[in-house]
């Protein structure tokens, strides 16, 4: 089917991949891209999408109701794939006034706007409000405790973290309050192209270009499910196209590291990188093997963060055996994809780290 998307959050990092995978793979809908441009929003992101004819960006806020009402009914919007959302959990330990305003208010703001178009006339219009959360609302898990499942009980332990919890709930009560049709994804953390540098793998990946520290949280043994973005964005189109309403579907790599074998990873991967391109050196002169030391050399332990869960886990069945889906990149592709990116596009994370993109 045709469709017209209203991509929200889509100048940030996930966001922006799913506006370029979207295009590419579905040449006959329209994109529209609507992003309020907050600190990690960029629009340089979106790239030469600007030039297409079937995507348009619009320069707003979620919480603007009025304006995403308009803009459904000036566009003909069908679908809503909702992104916009403060994500990083640090961020939100020193401020989660801005996490309450964005994921909270912000997503009862658009699904007001999209009740009062999509079912404010006689008649409701076909549509879909597909809402991407994460594996962090369900809490902590132990070593040997099972992944999330889809049916597992909430338990939020950071102020991101209960935001989404708590936009999740809002959007599951207008499906059963008002029969908004809806559906979640919740997914492990994603890494790849255009992931704004405050998040572990980007981080360690411009820091160890420029010789800088890792500093790696308390012991480094918390551990997260990796998923390669693109992968996240076929999930979410399996489930626009084949998922039922109402249902919510984990979306996961299936691959769990522990943030210190990440570290030790990315700095094993820069060392073979700069020992198979010599150039390398030159355009890095502060790089560890580019001094003619170990990229290991870099890492430091620092004091924990509040709080800090131990492991998450997603438990994908639920997408494979319902919806066909399974990722297609692995960890070691994936992850020489996205060093290899960050290498080929060094102004667009210098742009970030000396301030310069801003929009």
């Amino acid at each position: 089917m045709t469709r017209r998307l209203l991509v929200t959050g889509a100048a940030g990092f996930i966001g922006a991949n799913f506006c370029h995978y979207w295009h590419a793979t579905h040449p006959a809908d329209r994109i529209v891209a609507y992003d309020a441009l907050t600190y990690a929003g960029n629009r340089a992101n979106l790239g030469a999408l600007d030039e297409s004819p079937r995507f348009r960006f619009v320069h707003a806020d979620i919480a603007d109701t009025a304006r995403v009402a308009a803009l459904l009914r000036e566009e003909a919007i069908d679908t809503i794939v909702h992104f916009a959302a403060e994500s990083h959990v640090d961020r939100s330990i020193d401020g989660p006034d801005a996490f309450i305003a964005t994921n909270v208010v912000g997503t009862h703001s658009l699904l007001k706007a999209a009740r009062e178009v999509w079912m404010g006339g006689s008649e409701p219009v076909p549509h879909r409000f597909h809402h991407v959360s994460t594996d962090e609302v369900f809490g902590s898990l132990g070593p040997a405790d099972p992944a999330f499942t889809e049916t597992l009980a909430y338990a939020p332990n950071s102020p991101y973290s209960a935001s989404k919890a708590a936009s999740d709930h809002l959007v599951r009560a207008y499906l059963h309050t008002y029969g908004l049709q809806v559906t979640t994804s919740n997914c492990s953390n994603n890494y790849g192209p255009w992931h704004f540098p405050e998040k572990l793998i980007p981080l360690c990946i411009v820091n160890l270009l420029q010789g800088r520290e890792l500093p790696v949280y308390g012991d480094g043994r918390n551990v997260r499910d990796w998923l390669y973005v693109e992968d996240h964005c076929r999930g979410i189109e399996r489930v626009l196209e084949r998922g039922v309403v109402g249902e919510t579907y984990n979306i996961g790599g299936n691959n769990e590291w522990a943030n210190i074998d990440i570290v030790n990873l990315l700095c094993d991967l820069v060392d073979e990188f700069f020992a198979a391109d010599t150039a390398l050196a030159a355009r890095f002169p502060s790089a560890a093997p580019a001094r003619g030391a170990a990229s290991r050399s870099l890492i430091a332990f620092v004091r924990d963060r509040p709080g800090h869960d131990r492991r998450y886990a997603i438990d994908a069945g639920k997408v494979t055996r319902e919806l066909g889906y399974a990722p297609v990149e692995s960890f070691e592709t994936g992850i020489r994809k996205t060093l290899a990116w960050y290498l080929a596009n060094e102004p667009w994370w210098r742009a970030i780290l000396d301030g310069s993109y801003r929009n």
